[in-house]
């Protein structure tokens, strides 16, 4: 639902109440930005996908090192070397680059996929939070994406960071 609509529905449902049941009426905010930012979860979902990732990104960076070794070492002896010599290392430098670039590709696949299911779950385990602290402190209300301004009094991001750090166990 966009924040027009949001706003339409919740501007519909203040005129609709009579004045002292709007008093009552207990709304919150919450800054999903912080929350993906500074979440325990967020930081424990990097440093577990940098630790599964890394050793590949390294192998592909020292795999470019040996590409780019092979190719200054045929610039500099490309002279001196046989037709058939500098043909077949030519080659080999062709394979390896195709090699070097699918692996890469693959890398950036399963990264990407592996970013797409710890971003679901962490969003999931968001949803959850914002949730259980809305029906815990009755909560009417709380709106998120695309809110202007909200004023500290409603801002309920740092006690979500409170459950989820108290979570985190």
């Amino acid at each position: 639902m966009n924040m027009r609509n949001m706003v339409g529905i919740f501007a519909a449902i203040c005129l609709s109440l009579p004045t002292m049941a709007l008093a009552e009426v207990k709304v919150g905010f919450v800054n999903t930005v912080k929350l993906m930012e500074e979440a325990p979860q967020a930081k424990a979902a990097i440093s577990k996908m940098e630790g599964e990732f890394a050793p590949r990104e390294k192998e592909l960076v020292a795999i470019q090192r040996d590409i780019k070794t092979a190719e200054d070492k045929l610039s500099r002896d490309a002279a001196v070397m046989s037709d058939s010599d500098r043909t077949k290392v030519e080659r080999d430098l062709v394979n390896r680059k195709r090699d070097l670039k699918r692996s890469q590709d693959e890398f950036r696949e399963d990264l990407n996929i592996r970013r797409n299911e710890e971003l679901a779950k962490l969003q999931r385990r968001l949803y959850d939070a914002i949730v259980d602290l809305a029906k815990a402190e009755n909560y009417d209300l709380i709106v998120s994406e695309g809110v202007v301004f909200a004023s500290t009094r409603i801002d309920i991001t740092d006690a979500i960071l409170t459950r989820l750090k108290k979570s985190d166990n």
